[in-house]
């Protein structure tokens, strides 16, 4: 049998393991923390899913092949974590997104329509429409709720038989024979795939001018009570500017509404600190001040600090790198909405029912997708 080695226990590496046990690979998990790890950067409230990639048509054409990976996932952990929702586009300037969009909606069969300004103040008197020049509405969208999903396949993972090796700091790889360093412990594999996210530079250091780690910042907050209804039923939301990029989950199903920026910072490192800075606060309270009616009468309840690794073109880089060795990076953040697809491509690359070239151009947008036959 098979033995694979996954270095990182984030969204990519749980899901190439699941790909993997799947195809009857015996695999072992290493993470620096515990697997889940609450403070890693899939370990989330909730992220958004969706259809749409106007600037990345080779995704859109991916997504409906995600959407289809997460309901094997479903099926497997006996549940599911993901609440579909529209989502609603607001642009304050620049670029008009829905054009573009059109076509790749069309082609998925989602539905799609203008919002006029009228609308939005109707249905969602907590967004300030100043400055917003058009809208539109899609389907095909929603929230998956992150950390439910981790968690779920970490214990997945353990019940068919994977091994997972929480707090393992992994200081070396033999990349051409398959060999890693866990805590001063040697472990042999015919195969590691390094998953390790915004750390990778640390386990590959070839790559790290590639893979820049982007420090990113989300709001938690509590809305007044005056617009609690109306948050309540609210679409997914993004509110795109001259300066800014943000997206809006709505509170559900037990989460609280988060607002980021989806701009990157490409600063900082894996293992810098959590704590948030005035630096990191600024850029997305400008957004949410923008983006929300009253936006003073909200409690901020947390400030979370994450790390993504960014591509040059924001791209996936997944490729084998030696003889014994892959690199998995979903970058960019748009990682957690591919995981479970990315994880089952990379796996069957690995096992040969896919060529290792198309795995690397599939994950980065550039070749269509090809079904797994039984």
């Amino acid at each position: 049998m098979m033995k694979v080695a996954v270095v990182g226990a984030g969204i990519a590496g749980l899901s190439v393991a699941w790909a993997l046990r799947k195809r009857g690979v015996a695999v072992d998990v290493f993470d620096q923390g515990p697997i889940p790890n609450p403070g890693g950067t899939s370990f989330d409230e909730h992220r958004i899913t969706r259809h749409t990639y106007a600037d990345l048509p080779g995704y859109a054409a991916l997504m409906p092949a995600a959407f289809d990976a997460y309901d094997r996932l479903w099926k497997d952990l006996g549940k599911s974590h993901y609440l579909p929702l529209p989502i609603l586009y607001m642009i304050r300037g620049g670029v008009d997104h829905y054009e573009p969009t059109v076509t790749e909606l069309d082609a998925a069969r989602i539905g799609h329509r203008r919002v006029s300004i009228a609308e939005i103040e109707q249905r969602l008197p907590m967004i300030s429409v100043d400055g917003v020049e058009g809208a539109f509405e899609a389907e095909g969208a929603g929230i998956l709720f992150a950390e439910r999903i981790v968690t779920d396949l970490a214990r997945w993972l353990t019940e068919h038989g994977v091994t997972l090796h929480p707090g393992c700091h992994i200081s070396s790889i033999d990349t051409r024979n398959g060999t890693i360093v866990g805590d001063g412990n040697v472990h042999d594999f015919d195969m590691v795939i390094v998953a390790a996210g915004a750390w990778v530079s640390e386990l590959l250091p070839d790559y790290a001018a590639q893979l820049v780690p982007s420090r990113q910042l989300v709001l938690y907050l509590k809305p007044p009570a005056v617009f609690e209804k109306a948050w309540a039923t609210a679409p997914v939301l993004t509110d795109v500017g001259p300066t800014h990029g943000a997206y809006i989950l709505p509170p559900r199903l037990g989460t609280r509404l988060k607002i980021g920026d989806h701009r990157f910072t490409r600063i900082g490192h894996g293992r810098d600190d959590r704590i948030a800075t005035e630096f990191d606060v600024t850029p997305v309270l400008a957004a949410a001040q923008t983006a929300f009616r009253d936006f003073d009468t909200y409690e901020i309840t947390e400030r979370k600090v994450c790390y993504y690794t960014v591509t040059a073109d924001e791209r996936f880089m997944t490729r084998p790198v030696d003889s014994c060795t892959w690199l998995l990076s979903a970058c960019s953040g748009h990682g957690f909405k591919l995981g479970p697809l990315v994880g089952e491509l990379v796996a069957r690359a690995i096992t040969g029912n896919i060529t290792p070239q198309q795995a690397t151009e599939i994950t980065a947008g550039r070749n269509a997708y090809i079904s797994e036959k039984a």
